[in-house]
Order: structure tokens, then sequence, then C-alpha cells
């Protein structure tokens, strides 16, 4: 980067994360990496750009080829970021002038060296300007592509999710995929008193609603810096709501052995052994794990046992030794579309009967460790039946009851899209 061009660190930061981003890093990480280099005001800034491109990256590239008469894939990727920068801000960003969304784009596109197409993308984002009201999904005819380009989702995924949804609850989901979602948290019992953190929160400012998707959590806007504070000092644990109702649904009780299979980051696992419930929480990354011990210790939860394994492999426990069983199977993701933009631009077709293979492989292993009278959770982040639904059918035998089966979906709790089922194993072998 040429350090001579003055450009907004905001806009900067997220070139360079947007460019990671193509390059296979996640978000979520990269932009919590780039926070401690950030003043507040650019931080948030940061956050919108980076998300909102990721959210919106079928349309702005669309409304790009219109403008340019170029395919994206043709363009150097900083002046693909720069062009997907400045059309974000010109649609959707209002309070940024035209002028400084244009103008910092070319800034960006000079500072990747890249000097001889800053007067393109200067024609480009000054086209768009004199043509705001450009609409490319009016020139659409096709139902799905239109739904698709209207709410920047591959075109087969709105297909897979139209073939069982309908096109009118497939667009609702796929417009919520859009949307930034609530910040929600759990008060840790061992570190926080509840009403005096809601009082602190109330105080900052903040907006606070109590969750109507899981008991004991709640919906927060407002006093960012008071919320970083305290989910730093241990006192609250940001968690998404239905998460929070998969740890519930295990219903563990005070001096129970639990079995929390695919534990990382340590979520579920903590609010489990925050019931003072014996906790073996394994995971197959030792990367993944540390983040698990680390907010253990941060919670004060001593009965968490951490264990490095893969749940897809046969399991080094006795049968039948575990009184609850979860099973947070990795998945495709796609009820956090949300939180996480470029999983869609990611995934394949192919990729989720893969996934739906290993996902019986460890619900296989681990309904074994289910003591007769047990019970087991299996739940999944992801929308599709493949990964749901028919996974439990090609799995689970007559020893087992369904007592509980959730789904939660955005469009309609305002939650990550989740799938819970929990069921509980007879206290006779019927075998």
């Amino acid at each position: 980067m040429n350090k001579r061009v003055q450009i907004s660190p905001a806009r900067l930061a997220a070139l360079r994360i947007l460019e990671q981003v193509e390059g296979g890093g996640y978000s979520s990480v990269l932009l919590a990496a780039e926070e401690p280099r950030l003043q507040a005001v650019d931080r948030a800034l940061c956050h919108e750009l980076v998300l909102g491109v990721l959210r919106w990256q079928l349309l702005l590239d669309t409304i790009v080829e219109h403008f340019s008469k170029k395919r994206v894939e043709r363009l150097d990727q900083a002046v693909r970021i720069a062009l997907r920068l400045g059309l974000y801000q010109l649609r959707f960003l209002t309070r940024i002038p035209a002028s400084a969304a244009v103008n910092e784009s070319v800034s960006l596109v000079r500072a990747a060296r890249l000097s001889s197409a800053a007067a393109f993308v200067n024609a480009v984002l000054r086209r768009a300007t004199r043509e705001p009201e450009y609409d490319p999904a009016a020139e659409v005819s096709d139902p799905i592509e239109k739904i698709a380009v209207r709410t920047s989702h591959p075109v087969w995924l709105i297909e897979r999710w139209a073939s069982w949804m309908g096109l009118e609850e497939t667009e609702s989901f796929a417009h919520a995929n859009n949307l930034v979602p609530p910040t929600a948290f759990r008060v840790v019992a061992k570190r926080g008193n509840q009403s005096e953190i809601l009082s602190k929160l109330t105080a900052a400012g903040a907006s606070l609603e109590s969750s109507p998707v899981s008991e004991g959590a709640w919906r927060v806007s407002g006093a960012t810096l008071l919320l970083r504070e305290l989910s730093a000092a241990g006192e609250i644990y940001l968690q998404d709501e239905a998460s929070q109702l998969v740890a519930q649904l295990i219903d563990a009780r005070q001096g129970e052995r639990v079995l929390d299979l695919c534990a990382a980051p340590g979520g579920k696992t903590t609010m489990i052994a925050a019931d003072r419930a014996i906790v073996v929480a394994a995971d197959r990354s030792a990367t993944r794990m540390e983040t698990v011990v680390a907010t253990t210790k941060l919670q004060q939860l001593e009965s968490v046992k951490p264990v490095i394994l893969d749940a897809a492999e046969p399991l080094p426990f006795a049968a039948e030794t575990f009184d609850r069983v979860l099973v947070d199977a990795p998945c495709s993701g796609t009820g956090t579309l949300r939180r996480n933009p470029e999983i869609r631009w990611r995934l394949k077709p192919s990729d989720i009967p893969v996934l739906a293979e290993q996902q019986k492989r460890i619900l296989r292993n681990a309904i074994e460790m289910v003591k007769p009278g047990g019970r087991f959770v299996y739940s999944t982040c992801s929308v599709e039946i493949e990964e749901n639904e028919e996974v439990i059918q090609a799995v689970i035998d007559d020893r087992f009851r369904l007592v509980k089966n959730v789904r939660t979906w955005p469009h309609r709790e305002g939650c990550d899209g989740f799938f819970i089922a929990a069921f509980e194993k007879s206290a006779t072998d019927f075998r």
C-alpha cells in the first residue's frame, strides 16, 4: 500500500479484510483482529462496510457490471472490492456524501498501486450516482433469479429453499439474512448479578428486551462499550438466543455427566456447566478448544473437562455412561448468514450431502453414549432438511422418544436459524 495516499482508516481496513475474506479468511475473525487498531467511529464503519458488502455482494456486482459493461471476475481484486465498497455506501449508507464514497474508493485503488484503474472506478461510481434508482432485479423475468438478485443470494440456494418453503417464504428468509442481527446475551451467574447488570445497561442508554425464544436471554441495543466491558469481565456472555435454547433443552441437573461433542467455542458448554453438571467438552480442534478452556476459566467453572477428539470416529468412552449428550453438529451454517455472510458465497451444493454424512456418523456414535432414561439433543445452525430431519430419520431408532423439536428463523423469531431435536432414551432396551 502507498502510505502517501490519505484514506479513511475504516475504508482501508475494510478493503484489507475483504481481500482476506476472498482468500479464505472469516470476516468475524478478521474484524475482531482489526478492532484494536481502529478508533470507535472507524470500527463501527469498518464493520458496516465489510458485512454490508458481503451481504449484498451479488446485487453490487450486478450493478457494477451494468455500469461498467465488464464482468466483475475480470477486474483486479482491489478494483472489484473498491467498487463494491463505493456502491454499498451510495446505495445503503445515506449519511455518507456521495462525493466521499466515490473519492475514497478512487483513493483505495491508487493506494493498491492500481492508479491506472482510478479513472475507471471514478466513472463507474459517478454513473451510479446519476442513476440511483437503477434496479437490476427489474430486468430479470425468472422468479428464482429475481429473488436471488433482489436479496443477494446464489441462485442455487434460493432454488433449493423455494423447493420446500415456497417463493414467498424463501424471499422473507433471504431478506432477513441481510439484516443486522440483534445482540443477545445471558448473565453469567457466578460472575454477575442480573439486576445490577440490567440497571447498568439501562443507565448507559441501552434498550433491553427479554428474549421470546430462550428463558434468561436478553436482546440489547446500544451501550456497546459497556457490553464489551461486561463480556470481557465474564459477567455476561454474548450468545444468540437459539444457541442458548439448545443448552436449555439438555436440561442438565446438578452432578449429572454430560458429553458435549463439537463443543467449541464453548457457549453451550459453559451454559450447561453453570447448572453444576459435569461436562466433558470434546472438540477435534486444539485451537478451538483453547477458547473453550479460556471461557470456562473466565466464568469460574470447574466442572468442564476438555478432551480433544473427532466425534465422527469411535469414541473413547464406555457405552451408556452419560446422563445427557449434546451433538451441536458441524454444518453448512445457513441459519447464520446474517452473522457470517461469506458462507453463502463459499458453500457449494455438493457440500451439503458431505456434511450430512459426517453428521450421521457423529450422531451414531453419540447416541450409544446415552444412559437408559437419559437425554440427548441434536442441533445445527443450518436450515437444510438434509442436515436436520433426514439425519435424524436415518439414525434414530425406537429406543428413543422425541420430546421436543424446534426450528427457529431470522424472519420469524429474529434469532439465528437453528434446528433442535431433544430425545429421551427408554429405560428398557427394546432391541
